[in-house]
């Protein structure tokens, strides 16, 4: 009688475990009782959570649409002289973080860059995101004047932005679809073969019209000019290629760009200098 008090206490103690462990998770009972023991549930988690996180990239991935956003003005603009904007130096850069590939940022990764012997804070990946924002968001883009989106990253990756794409707006979402792009190489709109995002072979120059006027940004620079009045000065028969810096500090230094400019007396963001330099070009070509 002892031995069997003994078995049915054992049954009670696990029982209750077990119904602890349930109300504590708020999840299903059927849960719990399909779990094989202690260390099992561990490594099913874990490998639950690594499969939910790759199905929910893939679905981030597969949620961009192909959005037409100009109609009439497309083909208005077509034959018009443009604006083409590439960004330099964009800190995008994947790593593998415990178990899983992650896009490197400061805010997430800092242990992790620091024992790696790196400065989290030249990891920023969020100056990209809202650079390219404001240039997809402009009504310079709407207008069908946007006739291209380069973002060259640190590492010397070049890839190509659909100016009619439609980017998602916070940055985990954000990060979800640089870390397809940088592993896949494209992302292609769902029902369609259009590829919104692509990699693509360096130099980017040769993706560059002849007819084109490369400009580029630096605080640095010694010759400051009022944007709107530059703008003017180059004249309204003749494409422009704007190029920004994507990175937390430092400066663009490439051979291709014909004139450094400065367009503040003070440092701005690279999305400020991009809503500047929008603002001129819409200015100067009644962009309304």
């Amino acid at each position: 009688m002892v031995r069997h008090y003994k078995m049915k206490g054992h049954k009670k103690r696990k029982r209750d475990k077990v119904q602890y462990d349930k109300e504590e998770n708020g999840e299903e009972e059927y849960v719990e009782k399909s779990v094989p023991g202690e260390g099992g549930a561990e490594e099913e988690e874990d490998e639950e959570n690594i499969n939910e996180k790759k199905r929910r990239a893939e679905e981030i991935a597969n949620e961009l649409p192909s959005l037409p956003i100009v109609l009439a003005d497309d083909q208005k603009n077509a034959n018009k002289p443009g604006v083409i904007f590439i960004l330099e130096k964009a800190s995008l850069e994947v790593a593998k973080v415990g178990k899983n590939y992650q896009l490197l940022n400061s805010d997430k990764h800092a242990n992790f860059l620091r024992r790696n012997g790196r400065n989290p804070a030249d990891y920023r990946p969020d100056i990209a995101h809202q650079a390219i924002l404001m240039i997809l968001d402009s009504t310079l883009n709407k207008s069908g004047r946007m006739k291209a989106l380069y973002v060259k990253t640190e590492k010397g990756v070049l890839f190509e932005i659909k100016p009619h794409v439609r980017i998602p707006r916070t940055f985990d979402r954000f990060s979800g679809i640089m870390l397809q792009l940088l592993q896949k190489l494209s992302i292609t709109a769902v029902g369609k073969r259009e590829k919104l995002l692509q990699a693509i072979q360096n130099p980017v120059t040769k993706y560059l019209p002849i007819n084109s006027r490369k400009i580029g940004f630096s605080h640095s620079s010694q010759k400051l000019v009022d944007m709107q009045d530059y703008v003017a000065a180059v004249g309204n028969e003749m494409n422009l290629v704007f190029v920004v810096g994507a990175m937390a500090h430092g400066k663009i230094d490439v051979d291709y760009v014909e004139d450094f400019i400065s367009i503040s007396d003070y440092p701005l963001s690279a999305a400020f200098c991009i809503s500047r330099i929008c603002n001129a070009v819409e200015r100067n070509w009644r962009v309304l």
